[in-house]
């Protein structure tokens, strides 16, 4: 095991917690509690391993769900008392489906990054997609199939090359929100989840 291993701070239970965050989009995810054997099989498998206070048992986040997560990296802080793993995921995080453990605003404002509002879309489009309800956009362009969304891709696509051509910020900004919705319901279509294509957008970085 590497120098670091050794030099973890655990608490008087022999735990140490570790907030998981997104390392594509950043979004922190969960808290959960690892030992020395789960951050050891953490290490060495390469996807988080956590430890359970109330059933005292080793987990493999995904084991029954296939939601698991690929770490990218573990940090510390100054203290070493306390683990920042950066994963790259396979579906939600939290049990409930929720795509992280903090989703519940309690005081304050509701704020979002662009990925978790791109996620959130995601998620409605989806939604349409098995709804079909009637009389909305969505719908419209799933039962029209795959060549009208495709036109209207490019529709879009167009218009953000002609605002942006015209030097007109606000018209880019408008169009430039209307092409990365029909790109989604496009990626829904070809049944290819948005969170691919974060990763494909973190492996690029990382090289």
């Amino acid at each position: 095991m590497t120098e670091w291993f050794a030099d973890v701070v655990y608490d008087e239970a022999g735990l140490v917690p570790a907030i998981i965050q997104d390392a594509g989009t950043k979004e922190v995810l969960t808290l959960a509690y690892m030992n020395e054997t789960s951050l050891k099989k953490t290490v060495e498998t390469g996807e988080t391993w956590f430890y359970s206070r109330s059933r005292q048992e080793l987990w493999h986040k995904g084991e029954t769900s296939g939601n698991t997560q690929k770490v990218r990296n573990i940090t510390w802080d100054c203290d070493k008392d306390a683990l920042l793993v950066m994963v790259e995921k396979a579906g939600p995080a939290c049990h409930t489906g929720a795509e992280s453990c903090f989703s519940e605003t309690v005081h304050g404002e509701k704020t979002s990054t662009g990925a978790e509002i791109l996620k959130t879309l995601e998620s409605l489009i989806a939604d349409r997609d098995a709804e079909r309800p009637e009389g909305a956009y969505t719908t419209y362009l799933f039962e029209k199939g795959v060549d009208k969304i495709l036109k209207k891709v490019g529709e879009e696509a167009s218009e953000v090359i002609i605002a942006a051509k015209n030097r007109d910020a606000e018209e880019l900004k408008w169009e430039t929100a209307d092409l990365f919705y029909h790109v989604l319901v496009l990626l829904r279509e070809q049944k290819l989840p948005l969170d691919d294509v974060f990763n494909v957008l973190l492996e690029r970085h990382n090289k």
